[in-house]
């Protein structure tokens, strides 16, 4: 078993910030259902919203605070109209910070200075210590009080859900889970494999569009960091899962494992067979093997025929 620890560095750290960051600008629509649902009932994302980075920059030059990669704030609106702010912070470190929610109360109150705007600040933490759940920063003294709370999800809260995660059409489902193998497998090269081929093929029989694919595995190369030899085989094993489902092969260049990725329509018997042989490695359940398969009947992608034949196989393996 080999030992793969990843979160040490301030380059993985880095790389987690990046990751984060993008996710959460390109599936911002589904970041707000899937962890501030409140929020979400009551924004109307339809109206636009907008990253202001510079905006952001600006405050923390002024403030000498240092920025992380993954702060954002973003302008939203309202369904009766006002204009919101929101401020995101993911804190990646894994460990306890005590200047945390000072940092956090120092970007509210300044970008309400200068802007004198409304700001709300979330916090997404993603350590792995229990009893570390930051969410106010307090002053009280000789009468003088200040109060300032904010809402956190703490992922390491997903761990018992992720056979949910993984059933969920919401992006962030297989992010999380992506989080959180990455977490579990720090000294288990292999294991960490499995997962990460498991949550990419998920992407495809999922019915992910081209783009949203090619997204989502570059988050899963970004977190789920392998050693050379094992990204070479799964490299090598994808190919081989995306011949057997005829879509046209994901291009990865192992140097620097940067991303180029093409993706056709056409269901054929391969994914068919592919769910089948998912089936059989556990990766899907029983009732979605068959829902998959009933799909692809629907949308004349497989014959009667050959809808009976794996209907069959897998009520035989059940």
């Amino acid at each position: 078993m080999e030992e793969n620890n990843l979160t040490t560095s301030g380059e993985t750290y880095s790389e987690y910030d990046s990751g984060w960051k993008e996710a959460i600008e390109i599936y911002f629509k589904q970041f707000l259902p899937f962890f501030f649902p409140a929020i979400y009932d009551e924004v109307d994302l339809e109206k636009g919203y907008e990253f202001l980075d510079k905006e952001l920059e600006r405050i923390v030059k002024a403030s000498m605070i240092g920025k992380r990669l993954a702060d954002m704030l973003v302008k939203v609106y309202l369904k009766d109209g006002a204009e919101k702010w929101l401020l995101i912070h993911t804190e990646v470190q894994g460990y306890y910070d005590a200047d945390f929610v000072k940092r956090m109360y120092t970007y509210n109150y300044r970008i309400f200075d200068h802007h004198d705007k409304e700001v709300i600040s979330l916090a997404i933490l993603t350590d792995e210590a229990e009893n570390y759940r930051p969410c106010r920063y307090e002053i009280n003294r000789w009468g003088f009080r200040l109060l300032f709370e904010f809402p956190t999800v703490k992922l390491i809260d997903y761990r018992d859900k992720v056979e949910e995660l993984e059933a969920s059409n919401n992006p962030f489902g297989i992010i999380v889970v992506a989080h959180l193998k990455t977490l579990a497998t720090k000294k288990d090269s292999q294991a960490r494999l499995d997962w990460k081929k498991r949550l990419a093929k998920a992407l495809y029989l999922k019915g992910y569009s081209r783009e949203d694919i090619i997204n989502l595995l570059r988050f899963l190369d970004w977190v789920m960091v392998l050693p050379r030899e094992l990204e070479v085989r799964f490299q090598e094993e994808m190919k081989t899962f995306e011949e057997e489902i005829k879509v046209v092969h994901i291009t990865t260049t192992i140097e620097g494992f940067g991303i180029e990725k093409g993706l056709q329509e056409g269901i054929q018997k391969g994914k068919a067979q592919a769910y089948y042989d998912l089936y059989c490695e556990g990766v899907l359940t029983l009732e979605q093997a068959k829902a998959q398969l009933e799909k692809l009947y629907v949308n004349k992608s497989l014959s009667e025929e050959l809808y009976r034949e794996f209907m069959s196989k897998i009520q035989s393996n059940s």
